[in-house]
């Protein structure tokens, strides 16, 4: 079979359209809204077959960056990427991930996040060019999306990642997609053809919305950034976040409100007030043996706490 013969195939899988929905513009509204979740649901519950490949990436992932000097790459063209950044910025206010430890390789560049670029997904050539110029090591973890998986822009940088070294991710709705085979790990998810065909916003990017949020967190989970479901590494960026803090320093410690508000306040004298820290201050150290300690566990809070007794 030719390339381009391939290539329509790969493509069909993402492109077709579902007699399913034929007559749908007919519909009553209710009927065309209950199809709409149901579908998304069924794309959804797909999403279970994944979740070895997902295990995968955060396990090597999270080793990858857990040193000082990796950074996260998100890698996309049009709805996958606006979706990377919305996934990869929520990372600083939520888990203190440095914004200088996370990059984005977008078609069409940021002017891209507000309107189609035309053209900008198919120049394979630009993103060779752009995953150059971030001179990758193997400490990077890129994580590329496409729900076609054939996307010359996504599919060209995620090569070029992986020949610098760094470890590659590759997310798409079709298992026949040449991304999967441009990544190191791919994750494939059987998002099924869309109520409206090709567009792929709607059940492939609610999957792969999904997946990014999975792969995120457990990245940060392994790296010590959460104890007990609470994000003890938020910056605490408004008086929200700040009672927020004072109640997870009470969740873990068992001190009160008072206590918790003082060990947050002396947190400050190395940094910014940090809740892992307030919490070993409540246990009876003080700001820079607290920072010391930590950082001698990579910030992992429950390592100390089972190496120290208060």
């Amino acid at each position: 079979m030719n390339n381009k013969k391939n290539d329509d195939r790969e493509k069909r899988l993402t492109e077709q359209f579902d007699d399913r929905f034929k007559g749908l513009d007919e519909w009553p509204t209710k009927r065309l809204l209950s199809t709409i979740l149901e579908d998304q649901i069924k794309a959804v519950a797909a999403m279970r077959s994944a979740v070895p490949a997902i295990d995968r990436a955060v396990i090597e992932a999270s080793l990858r960056l857990s040193g000082t000097k990796g950074r996260l790459v998100y890698i996309g063209a049009g709805t996958p990427a606006r979706l990377g950044v919305q996934d990869g910025t929520e990372l600083t206010p939520t888990y203190g991930w440095s914004p200088l430890r996370m990059a984005f390789v977008i078609a069409g560049g940021r002017k891209a996040l507000f309107e189609a670029v035309e053209g900008a997904e198919d120049d394979a050539q630009k993103a060779r060019e752009e995953i150059k110029a971030l001179k990758l090591t193997k400490d990077d973890v890129c994580i590329a999306v496409s729900a076609s998986g054939t996307t010359p822009y996504t599919v060209a940088a995620c090569e070029e990642a992986r020949k610098a070294g760094a470890l590659t991710i590759g997310i798409s709705s079709n298992e026949n997609g040449s991304l999967n085979a441009a990544a190191e790990i791919a994750i494939y998810l059987d998002s099924g053809a869309e109520p409206v065909g090709g567009s792929t916003r709607m059940n492939a990017g609610t999957v792969q919305k999904i997946a990014l949020n999975m792969l995120s967190t457990g990245i940060m989970v392994r790296l010590g950034h959460v104890f007990d479901g609470l994000m003890v590494d938020m910056k605490l960026t408004n008086e929200k976040l700040r009672q927020r803090a004072v109640r997870m320093v009470c969740r873990i410690t068992g001190c009160d409100e008072i206590e918790a508000a003082d060990a947050l306040r002396q947190s400050e004298d190395v940094g910014d007030a940090n809740v892992k820290l307030a919490v070993l201050i409540v246990g009876g150290l003080t700001a820079e043996e607290g920072a010391n300690i930590l950082n001698a566990h990579n910030g992992h809070l429950r390592h100390v706490l089972k190496h120290i007794k208060f």
